[in-house]
């Protein structure tokens, strides 16, 4: 019996172990994400998104995505914002154009939580690409084809999410390849 009890006890704890495993967050950035902190708790740890976390803080958003939520974010690397033409980072920095940064990044956000699996089935019900309006008014197409996601902005860009489902407290991140702009 003692053996018996033994075994079911190490079975038992072998599956807690495999289903921590599966439902850990992955790293962004050289930094863990932990689930239960919000956006801009994991964001500010994740050294491939300074720029956006400068950003968001210029724009005066940090209160908003420390917020309840739900939000789903696409979060642009500090690469995706290199590949912006030259000065835009700077430009948009500036205290005078505020307003254009905050629609810029508003433009990232969506008021509800989807997860990758959700965007899939969102996307395959409605033909292959399904539409959304993010919080900044823009529209979003998000697609899922052979695993993988991508999100277009309203000026036909094309953005590859990089790393999906990084769960927060207060929503989802979506880590991405490029810049999502609204049309100006």
């Amino acid at each position: 019996m003692r053996k018996l009890a033994t075994l079911l006890l190490a079975s038992t704890l072998g599956l807690s172990a495999l289903g921590a495993v599966a439902y850990a967050n992955p790293m962004v950035g050289g930094a863990p994400m932990y689930a239960k902190k919000n956006i801009i708790e994991n964001a500010v740890n994740s050294k491939d998104h300074t720029t956006l976390v400068a950003a968001v803080k210029a724009a005066g958003l940090v209160d908003t995505l420390q917020g309840a939520g739900p939000f789903t974010v696409f979060a642009p690397t500090n690469e995706a914002f290199a590949a912006l033409p030259a000065g835009t980072v700077d430009t948009l920095l500036k205290p005078e154009n505020k307003d254009k940064l905050t629609k810029v990044l508003t433009c990232h956000v969506v008021a509800a939580k989807a997860l990758a699996a959700d965007v899939a089935k969102m996307a395959k019900a409605d033909g292959g690409a399904h539409q959304v309006k993010t919080v900044g008014g823009c529209e979003l197409t998000l697609k899922a084809e052979k695993g993988k996601l991508t999100v277009t902005d309203e000026n036909g860009n094309v953005a590859h999410v990089t790393i999906a489902d990084v769960r927060q407290s207060n929503g989802v991140i979506h880590v991405i390849d490029k810049v999502l702009l609204p049309k100006m």
